[in-house]
Formats: structure tokens, C-alpha cells, sequence
């Protein structure tokens, strides 16, 4: 029998052949060079079905459908197995919208002009770091350093380098941790804290901080129980290194410094988020090994901010929720039909002691940011999910606009689901919290380096 080069099924050989030959993303065409050509219109790329969640499906599910346990089978390919069990075993349910062929929606815009401009420049040193133009005393100079990437340990750099996309990113979240009958058993306010020192946007290296990529700090400021309680990580530029990790915590009244493998342990206690679970990458490039593309494909992904971005609905950016046993699970999504995934897994081969076994990441190929993550403990069974969504901070109704006058871009809520306790933690990036602190995506003026990012500062938060 003769198969038609362009049948329905010429997507789904042509990634095959992508995974056992190493190629960049696209199917009808390269995808980067595409993007660079026509940045706001990236169907050239791909055929109408990957771009179309009608056509994909044959006409079972269309954007403004909802799918629940009675349609879920129709798109069980396009999800991955946590977000499944969801749907059919706890009432999921995931609204339906049009794929997006516009990737200047998928960035926040400083971070794409970069990634355009330096594509190509990105090399591995010997010692297995990504120096600029392979010069081992130039750090990365910013952007995605393997838009087009080949292998796993490419596409971990991706989301490694700089998390956030921006120099400065400053979250403001309210997390809930709901026990398995549904019901939140705990719920805090905590800022999260991200100073990239080099990968930066702006060209520069913060304060001549070259040996460091980023401080990363997290301090809660509810309930009184975990009030004060904050934690610091240092991270060097050198992936072979692991992060310096302090910790303060008022009933003891001093700041310590913490063994590396307690990234693998919850932060406080009822959530399920480690440290490790960060971005889909908490820990250095080079403390975990074995990466490898497992599968590329589309997938069912929640990446559009006009939807999931409750800008202009809520004062402080709130979602409504559903689903579980008491219908306060999930946070409502939108997701699309995603062209190309890369699917990807990794073990930790520097932590001995690790309780996991691997990780399996998705990640878009249009932007290079992960849909999901799942986990798997050393038995080699399914553990968790760590699920974000998504998008410009804009819609129909508000937008935030970053210091060009353009729309920002950067995550919008996370479901962190262990499902072998049935235990979930839910937190949204809000507009602010009570206690006065605020998200914001530059510095702004601000001293944050000595406010939010050093040991002595964890010790005056925490008091």
C-alpha cells in the first residue's frame, strides 16, 4: 500500500524520525527560523491539525467545549497521565480554547528579542557549562541559549538558566494545601523571589557577580505558625556545583545553612512543592544526568493568558476552583492544543538519597516552557505532578504592561499533585498579599539584593 507523504498521520512519523534523529522542531518547516521570519505567525510550520483541536480530533472536541470524564478518551493522547487521572477519577474539568499561532504571545517580549538575537551563540564548554560563543569567561548573554534544541540536556537549559525570564521577578501567593478528602488543610502567603546575576535581559552581570547565576528566596508571611519562616538559594553559574541553601525559621532565632538534599522535602509542612520542583528546574543542569528525549508530539497545555489570567475579573487576580471531593481541587484552566511538545526525562544522579527516581517533562517547543512535569519515585511508580499554566497579563478586560509598553509575561497558577498520598498543593501568582508585599517583574528602584536576597536578610524577615 502506498502512504500519502501528507496523510493524518505524516505529523505523527515525523516526530518518530525527529526523536531517533536528533532534528529541531517543525513539521512542514523549521520552527525557529520560521518564528524569526514571521514572529507572529507560526503555522507555515505545522499542519492545520496540529493547529486545530477539531480537526486533530475529528470533530469530537472544539474550542468552547469542556472536557470531562464523559469525553476525556477523545484527547487522553494529549495528556499526560496525572492531568488524566484528574479528569476521570476526581471531576477535572479543562476548558477548550483555539491554539495560539501568535509566539509573541508566548514570551514576555525582551526575553524573545534576546533569544532571536543570540541564536547560535550558546556552546558547551568542556566542563559541560553553556558559555557564550564557547568562551568559558563569558556567562550565557541571555535568551533562550538552544531555541531549536536537539536533546534533552538542551531543553533542561532552556528552562534552567533563567526561570522567570526576567532579571528580577518578585511573586506574591497564596498557597492551598488541600488532605485527600478535598478539603484545604492548610493555607499560607508566602513571596517568592528570583535576582538572575547573570542570563540577564539587560546584558549585564549583577554587581560582578560572575561565578553566580541567580539568589532565589521564598519567605512566608501566613499563618502565625510559619509567619517569618524563609529560606535563601545561592546558586553559581558552575551546574556541576549545588546551590548554597540557608534557611531561618523565628522559633530558633538564627539562619542555617541546609544539607543539598533537603530540595527534596516540602518547605513547610502540608505542602506538597519542593524546592527541586522549581521551573521544572530546581537543581542544577549538571547534578542530574541521563537526559533524553523520549517522545515529541502535540499536547493539551494551559499557555494562553487571555483565558487563565484573572486581570480586570479579580482584585488580586484570584481563580475560581472545582473538582475533588469537596469542589476546591483545581483552578479553573484553559488549555489549547499545543503543535510540538518535547517530551524529556532526567534521573538524579547527584543525590543519592533522592526520593526521586526520574523526572518526564513537557515542554513547548514554541517557547521552551513546560505544560507539565511528573515524577517518579525510585520504584519507578508515578508520584507527582507539578502543573502550571501560562500567558501574557492580558486581556479583554486589564493588562500589565513591562517598561516598553508591552504586555508581561509569566506563569499564573500551579497544581503540585502527589497522588500516591492524595494530597494537593494549588497556589496562584497574584496580584498581592495582605501583608503589603507585591508582584513585580523588574527591580523597580528598589535595593532587593539587600532586602530580599542575603543570609542577614532571611534573619530580619524572619523577625
Amino acid at each position: 500500500m502506498r502512504i500519502r507523504k501528507y496523510d493524518f498521520n505524516y505529523s505523527r512519523r515525523s516526530f518518530m524520525e525527529k526523536v531517533a534523529t536528533g532534528a529541531g522542531a517543525g513539521v512542514l518547516a523549521p520552527l525557529w527560523p520560521t518564528i524569526a521570519n514571521s514572529a507572529d505567525d507560526i503555522s507555515k510550520a505545522y499542519p492545520d491539525e496540529l493547529l486545530s483541536i477539531e480537526m486533530y480530533t475529528k470533530g469530537k472536541i472544539k474550542p468552547g467545549d469542556v472536557i470531562t470524564k464523559d469525553n476525556v478518551e477523545a484527547v487522553k493522547d494529549l495528556l499526560e497521565p496525572i492531568t488524566y487521572q484528574q479528569v476521570v477519577k476526581h471531576g477535572r474539568r479543562i476548558n477548550i480554547v483555539q491554539s495560539n499561532k501568535d509566539v509573541t504571545k508566548l514570551f514576555n517580549a525582551t526575553y524573545l528579542e534576546k533569544t532571536l538575537a543570540n541564536k547560535g551563540r550558546a556552546k558547551v564548554g568542556p566542563d559541560g557549562n553553556i558559555w557564550t560563543d564557547g568562551d568559558t569567561s563569558k556567562p550565557w548573554i541571555g535568551g533562550l541559549p538552544f531555541p531549536d534544541a536537539t536533546d534533552g540536556f538542551q531543553t533542561q537549559a532552556n528552562l534552567t538558566l533563567n526561570w522567570g525570564r526576567h532579571d528580577y521577578s518578585q511573586y506574591a501567593i497564596p498557597t492551598y494545601s488541600l488532605n485527600p478528602d478535598g478539603e484545604v488543610g492548610y493555607r499560607h502567603e508566602l513571596v517568592w523571589c528570583e535576582l538572575n546575576t547573570t542570563v540577564r535581559n539587560d546584558g549585564t552581570v549583577f554587581q560582578g557577580m560572575n561565578d553566580k547565576l541567580r539568589l532565589q528566596s521564598v519567605f512566608f508571611t501566613a499563618p502565625n505558625d510559619t509567619k517569618g519562616s524563609s529560606f535563601l538559594s545561592v546558586w553559581y553559574y558552575d551546574q556541576r556545583k549545588f546551590p548554597d541553601l540557608y534557611g531561618y525559621f523565628p522559633a530558633f532565632k538564627r539562619v542555617r545553612q541546609f544539607p543539598t538534599n533537603q530540595r527534596f522535602e516540602p518547605l513547610v509542612p502540608g505542602v506538597t512543592f519542593f524546592l527541586s520542583d522549581a521551573w521544572a528546574a530546581g537543581d542544577p543542569i549538571l547534578t542530574w544526568g541521563n537526559y533524553k528525549i523520549v517522545k515529541r508530539g502535540p499536547m493539551l497545555g494551559a499557555v494562553s493568558g487571555f483565558y487563565n489570567w484573572a486581570g480586570g475579573k479579580h482584585p488580586t487576580w484570584d481563580q475560581t476552583v472545582h473538582g475533588g471531593g469537596k469542589g476546591k481541587t483545581f483552578y479553573d484552566t484553559w488549555m489549547e492544543l499545543i503543535p510540538e511538545t518535547i517530551l524529556f526525562s532526567a534521573e538524579p544522579t547527584g543525590y543519592p538519597r533522592a526520593p526521586v527516581g526520574r523526572k518526564e517533562v513537557y515542554v513547548d517547543a514554541r517557547n521552551m516552557m513546560f505544560p507539565s512535569q511528573v515524577t517518579y519515585d525510585r520504584r519507578g511508580s508515578i508520584w507527582k505532578q507539578f502543573e502550571p499554566g501560562f500567558g501574557q497579563f492580558k486581556n479583554d478586560k486589564a493588562e500589565v504592561l513591562d517598561a516598553n509598553g508591552k504586555p508581561d509575561w509569566s506563569w499564573i497558577y500551579c497544581h503540585t499533585h502527589d497522588i500516591q498520598s492524595g494530597r494537593m498543593s494549588r497556589f496562584r501568582h497574584e496580584k498581592g498579599l495582605p501583608s503589603g508585599y507585591k508582584s513585580k517583574y523588574a527591580m523597580e528602584g528598589e535595593d532587593v539584593y539587600n532586602k530580599f536576597l542575603t543570609p542577614s536578610a532571611m534573619a530580619r524577615l524572619g523577625s
